[in-house]
């Protein structure tokens, strides 16, 4: 007997009863021949969990390069290409953690101007935001990294000399590129959330952390000034100072790849530490 009918010829309903309709063969086959060439619906395959959240994504920005050689050292070395060696060190380090995405704003010698940088990171929609330098300072005794977040007021006035030093980069951009004004850069300042203003501040503490057992640093090396490139209002951003290529022992110092490495491997403990935390979490999934 076929499924559906019962032995008078009568098709039946889903609940068993007869149906009013008599059973025709030939009705019958030109159904069957209607079905088998009807396209038989796919059902979706099911949704089992949920899609893995992409890896948070680090921006390092090596400072200055192309026409800009930042900082020159005592013995010639251009700060431009320690922030490159070092950067590159630190993406190695990220990346073979499995932990992060990293991207770079330059990753050969060319000039980008200081907006660029912060555009580059927003563009790749990064969770944080981390410009490696090695700067000069009148005073060639001073010596030892410190760390930069953003302010409209400058900590102290070292910090003050060093930002209007930084600021001034786009000049080697040509005419072409338009520095922001003081009154401009404060303005920028205020429109930082209090939420990116906590999450800089927090990988600033776990920088200085993860260096003090290992790295010299400036006393008080936690310091804020109006950085242009840290002016992004939604990624939190800092400024390392690895050392000072004024100083004749930090610039020997960062010539070595040995301690290169020993550097990016204590920025990539204060990574860490600020994505285990709850502020970095906030930021990861926010």
């Amino acid at each position: 007997m076929l499924s559906g009918l019962s032995a008078a010829g009568l098709l039946l309903r889903p609940d068993g009863a007869s149906a009013a309709t008599t059973y025709h063969p030939v009705h019958s086959a030109r159904a069957a021949r209607h079905a088998a060439s009807a396209p038989v619906a796919q059902r979706a395959p099911a949704i089992v969990g949920k899609a893995a959240a992409p890896l948070p994504l680090v921006m390092l920005d090596p400072g200055h390069g192309g026409k800009d050689p930042g900082a020159i050292g005592v013995s010639g070395t251009y700060e431009k290409h320690i922030a490159e060696a070092a950067a590159s060190e630190l993406q190695r380090q990220l990346l073979a953690s499995g932990a992060y995405r990293v991207a770079m704003t330059r990753s050969d010698d060319r000039f980008i101007p200081l907006e660029g940088r912060v555009d580059i990171a927003h563009a790749h929609r990064a969770a944080l935001f981390v410009s490696m330098h090695a700067d000069a300072l009148t005073d060639r005794g001073v010596r030892g990294a410190s760390v930069y977040t953003l302010s409209g007021q400058a900590s102290d006035a070292q910090t003050a000399a060093l930002a209007r030093t930084e600021n001034s980069a786009d000049r080697f951009g040509g005419p072409q590129v338009h520095a922001s004004s003081p009154e401009v850069q404060a303005i920028l300042a205020s429109l930082v959330t209090e939420e990116t203003r906590r999450g800089a501040a927090h990988l600033a503490s776990s920088v200085v952390a993860a260096f003090q057992p290992r790295i010299g640093l400036l006393p008080h090396p936690s310091r804020h000034a109006a950085f242009v490139v840290l002016k992004s209002a939604d990624i939190p951003s800092v400024l390392v100072e690895m050392g000072f290529m004024s100083n004749r022992l930090d610039e020997a110092a960062l010539r070595q790849a040995g301690h290169r490495m020993m550097v990016a491997g204590a920025m990539k403990q204060a990574i860490d530490r600020y994505f285990a935390s709850a502020g970095g979490v906030t930021h990861l999934t926010g």
